[in-house]
């Protein structure tokens, strides 16, 4: 895992003020704490932070190969979990290898196949190869967009990186943000492609992108399909369990300390008991597994819209079970209003939108686990593929022309807008004419069952969007504590397979998620197989939402942040008693809080 960044031009020569690169690359020291590299040829420059993985001394980065006389280079981020089989494959073909890492395996794989290198990949990556051949860069972005890639157009040229701070660093970016980045950010549809920052793209997710003499395009190498599917439910359930346990399994390898995620729920810990299995079998040793819970949940747990129980017994019990080294970081008030420790989760996420006290929890909770592991594997994107969310199962999410998301957290996610400038964002136009165009990008099988169609809608939409600002703010969070976090959920194999299987094969025990349950049966606990379904924990504990409310004051008397919310509505949340704020006018605070910092943090134009 590692932090990318780049330049390619035609009437510039990148490589020409070599302290332009060596800038971007610096940006991304936390994403690659181990090594730092930079490598610039005719119209090029390439920058690399790496995180030591695989083969901690021979994976060194940018890597060079020369292939008919023409320099082919690669900066890479990511893991691809099938080079075993593609160095065999290359073996066989002529190729030798200096090295044992994943990196290399990629740079011959271009070499050899060219752009069709993508269709052979396994696993989460995004890297850029310059090919000195054609005098093109290639930029390739894994298939659900688990690693990040932006980029922008200057100069007849393409700069990019793995965070868009890299590309700030550029001498011809402005960090900018207009009303389309505005309605990005406070919509909450999680659109691929535009982002909150004007000019400044994501290559999408299962794309391979190309910049020439010709100019910028992209090409489409993976998407959702949906085939007809025609096995029964028990060779369903049989075939899932095969994918999930070669993806979690194929995941283990890496040269350093490996631990898992525990939250208490199903998705971890079906995860884990795969993992646990492996490392007794083939090391006779014991993984180990982290939760994280708040100082005030274990005496008085608050339910919400989001929540229903305490998750920290049911880590506990699940790590027993299964038979993990499991611990679990407990985090009290002062921690998470910590100002350092909140600018620091603003700073590396590059957006004014996240989720508070969750997103700081879970970074503290990564340095945690920094100190004795470089990779954590995660039950993320379960829900996604099994259909575990409330608006999979509630006839008001299913018959409503909208995202499924809104409904269930209705306007208390979305930041209360100046008036002024809702009138110009107009939000509520742009959120059904992004609903429309998502709806029709849905691919659909013969079936005629309504039911059935609708269900595909929502697991689309929630794939090809909420998945999405989840990895990210998983990717951001935890390179941001050198931590590699791996999610064998966003195997493309078992993503495919699971998306084509009939809905009453995933609801067929009445419940969400009936397929992971099926094959969680005497590998995962009871009682963690049948709880309902709680999402990341958050704190109620008064002093914090105290501390959130003098912190929100503090940030309306900045006029930037003023001028871009309602104040009428913030200042309801900050009357009502810390000990009675509920779940909605808390999170509102968080926003107006995260707005204010990350305006003073990255200082953007607003140019609305």
């Amino acid at each position: 895992m590692c932090g990318i960044t780049g330049w390619a031009s035609f009437d510039r020569e990148p490589g020409a003020d070599p302290t332009v690169i060596e800038a971007m690359t610096a940006t991304m020291a936390k994403r690659g704490p181990d090594d730092s590299g930079t490598w610039t040829a005719r119209h090029v420059a390439l920058g690399h932070r790496r995180l030591s993985v695989i083969d901690l001394d021979g994976g060194a980065q940018p890597m060079v190969t020369v292939h008919n006389g023409q320099d082919i280079a690669l900066t890479y981020s990511g893991e691809v979990y099938n080079h075993h089989d593609l160095r065999r494959e290359l073996t066989s073909l002529g190729h030798t290898f200096r090295t044992r890492s994943d990196t290399e395996v990629v740079l011959r794989a271009y070499a050899q196949w060219g752009e069709g290198l993508a269709d052979r990949l396994v696993g989460m990556y995004a890297f850029a190869i310059w090919d000195a051949r054609a005098e093109k860069l290639v930029l390739v972005r894994d298939r659900l967009g688990v690693k990040p890639l932006f980029y922008t157009e200057v100069s007849a040229g393409v700069v990019f990186g793995s965070e868009p701070k890299a590309l700030f660093a550029h001498p011809e970016i402005t960090p900018r943000i207009d009303a389309d980045g505005l309605r990005e950010a406070y919509s909450l549809l999680f659109n691929t492609g535009p982002t909150v920052w004007s000019g400044v793209r994501e290559v999408p997710p299962g794309v391979v992108a190309t910049f020439d003499r010709n100019g910028y395009r992209e090409r489409v190498y993976w998407q959702l399909e949906a085939p007809t599917h025609a096995d029964d439910l028990d060779t369903s359930i049989e075939a899932i369990r095969e994918l999930l346990n070669d993806a979690a399994r194929g995941q283990l390898e890496a040269d350093v300390e490996r631990c898992s995620l525990l939250s208490g729920g199903i998705d971890s810990t079906v995860i884990t008991a795969i993992l646990a299995d492996e490392l007794r079998r083939t090391e006779g040793g014991k993984i180990r597994s982290y939760a994280v819970d708040y100082s005030d949940q274990a005496e008085k747990f608050t339910g919400d819209v989001l929540r229903t129980g305490h998750d920290t017994p049911f880590a506990a019990e699940a790590g027993e079970f299964i038979g993990t080294e499991h611990s679990t970081v407990v985090l009290d008030p002062r921690a998470l209003l910590d100002l350092d420790h909140r600018r620091a989760v603003v700073e590396c996420r590059d957006s004014p939108i996240g989720v508070g006290d969750m997103d700081t929890s879970l970074y503290l909770l990564f340095g945690r686990i920094r100190q004795h592991s470089t990779v954590a594997l995660s039950g993320e994107a379960a829900d996604e593929v099994f259909g575990g969310y409330p608006w999979f199962h509630k006839q008001e999410a299913l018959g409503a022309q909208t995202f499924p998301w809104l409904l269930v957290v209705k306007d208390e996610a979305a930041m209360p807008i100046n008036p002024d400038l809702a009138g110009v964002l107009r939000i509520p136009e742009f959120r059904d004419d992004t609903y429309a165009a998502a709806i029709a990008a849905v691919p659909q099988s013969e079936s005629t069952d309504l039911m059935e169609r609708r269900q595909r809608e929502m697991q689309h939409l929630s794939m090809t969007r909420w998945l999405r600002q989840l990895l990210h703010r998983k990717d951001r969070l935890s390179m941001a504590q050198g931590l590699e976090v791996r999610v064998p959920y966003c195997d493309h194999r078992l993503v495919e397979y699971a998306f084509a299987t009939p809905w009453t094969h995933k609801s067929h025990d009445g419940r969400e998620k009936s397929l992971l349950r099926s094959v969680g049966k005497g590998i995962a606990p009871d009682s963690v197989l049948y709880r309902p379904k709680n999402h990341y924990p958050a704190t109620h504990h008064p002093d914090y939402n105290r501390g959130l409310q003098d912190m929100a004051r503090d940030a309306l008397t900045a006029d930037a942040v003023r001028a871009l919310v309602d104040e009428t509505q913030i200042k309801t949340c900050l009357d009502v008693a810390p000990d009675e704020l509920p779940w909605g006018h808390r999170l509102r605070l968080e926003r107006v809080v995260d707005l204010a910092l990350f305006l003073d943090i990255h200082k953007p134009e607003l140019t609305v």
